[in-house]
């Protein structure tokens, strides 16, 4: 895939530079596999208490599994009303469903700069159970699309998934609503 890449975009390079170049500027090819490899990196620590990850991380350790638990991946951010709104319900259907493994986990897209002043005492506030990571990824357009290309970059936004079976809905929710959904993911499994 990075190849792939790296072919368009010196492709691209190479057409749009003067006519009488036959090659691209070193620089500009070193700065073309510099952003691709930035993009496959996968960055994954903890910050205050919270994981953080960039999207690379964040596709390998929760977006991609192929066992027989049921994820439930929701994105939301503290300023968000309607994410703060729903996140009751989530919580409740993880309590609720856990004897079915189904895994409730809130992405985050705070500002990383806002972890420790607004998202580690929100997660404490609200006695938040359920898995909490900050997306630490500045490239949404580059990252929305790979999560669903139904996503059109608004928040609340919601995953459910179980190896092949995906689900993707960027509203809210009220309880009867994601217990539903969860449960059609469910009875394909």
């Amino acid at each position: 895939m990075k190849l792939i890449i790296f072919t368009c975009l010196c492709t691209v390079l190479l057409s749009c530079g003067n006519s009488t170049t036959e090659n691209p500027p070193e620089e500009a090819v070193a700065e073309v596999v510099e952003t691709i490899n930035e993009k496959s990196e996968i960055l994954s620590e903890r910050r205050h208490g919270i994981q953080v990850y960039n999207f690379a991380g964040l596709d390998e350790a929760l977006l991609q599994h192929k066992n027989d638990t049921t994820y439930v991946i929701n994105f939301w951010a503290t300023w968000c009303k309607p994410c703060v709104k729903e996140m009751p319900y989530f919580e409740k259907l993880g309590k609720t469903y856990a004897e079915e493994k189904v895994k409730v986990v809130f992405v985050s897209l705070d500002f990383p700069d806002r972890l420790e002043p607004l998202v580690v005492p929100f997660i404490k506030k609200n006695n938040l159970e359920s898995e909490v990571v900050l997306l630490d990824d500045d490239d949404a357009n580059y990252w929305i699309p790979k999560v669903s290309d139904k996503w059109q970059g608004a928040i609340p936004a919601t995953l459910i998934y179980n190896g092949e079976n995906r689900a993707f809905f960027e509203r809210s929710f009220t309880f009867e609503e994601l217990e539903k959904e969860v449960q059609s993911i469910l009875n394909k499994s």
